[in-house]
């Protein structure tokens, strides 16, 4: 009887341990439903393609390293959309146009490093990597008074050591999700096509101050705002991300 006994003890051990196993499964599986924790996103080594794909938000990053004649007809347009955005500006840049740094800031869009020299930042040392990023923000901040903390990689260029050391230095390495490569291709429907083309929220759409750009950028905005996006800084778009 004894042996019986046991037994039953045993299988309703196994049958309690079962039950707990696909109690937890269900409540697992309940939490990546809910995304507990995890917000959709594309972060790739530590470095942001895209803000969270769930929210409605979509960043017009602009990277300024050069040309001003456009800046003027561009930053009108936003202004006229009513629309806030990131500029990340070069080193050298910022001192050859202060005048046009000042605008920017005016206008309410947030400003953010792109490096001094445009270097490939996966191809520079350490102490080089530092130097560019540093330099960088020491002469934004005594321009504008702003402790600014996005760094996009000139050229996209970066490794696994740009992303450490730019967060060693109170920085978030910021990529993108598209590309209108309108420093190459100068034809505005197709800028306006990669920029509006399966959009979708968290993306953050790199463009340049090039003519066409700036031809393009109206239909841009307003084609993202007919869909419903709200068009906002990268920090905006990124903020609920955890690299």
């Amino acid at each position: 009887m004894k042996k019986i006994h046991f037994g039953v003890i045993k299988i309703k051990k196994h049958v309690v341990n079962i039950i707990i196993a696909l109690i937890l499964g269900v409540v697992g599986s309940f939490a990546v439903i809910a995304g507990v924790h995890a917000i959709p996103a594309d972060v790739v080594n530590g470095a942001y393609y895209s803000g969270n794909t769930e929210s409605n938000n979509i960043s017009l990053m602009i990277n300024v390293y050069w040309g001003t004649e456009y800046l003027d007809q561009m930053l009108q347009t936003l202004r006229e959309k009513n629309v806030k955005t990131t500029f990340f500006v070069g080193g050298t840049w910022a001192v050859m146009n202060e005048n046009y740094l000042h605008k920017i800031y005016d206008d309410g869009h947030e400003i953010a490093n792109h490096g001094y020299h445009h270097k490939d930042h996966d191809k520079i040392s350490k102490e080089e990597n530092i130097k560019q990023i540093s330099n960088t923000h020491k002469i934004i901040k005594e321009m504008l008074g702003v402790e600014m903390n996005l760094f996009a990689p000139p050229s996209g260029a970066y490794d696994k050591a740009t992303v450490e050391i730019a967060s060693s230095l109170g920085y978030k390495t910021i990529m993108w999700t598209r590309d209108t490569i309108d420093w190459r291709d100068q034809d505005s429907e197709l800028i306006y096509g990669r920029a509006i083309k399966n959009a979708q929220g968290g993306d953050l759409v790199l463009m340049h101050p090039t003519e066409c750009t700036m031809k393009a950028l109206p239909r841009i905005i307003e084609q993202l705002q007919s869909k419903g996006f709200n068009l906002t800084t990268v920090s905006e778009t990124i903020k609920d991300v955890v690299a």
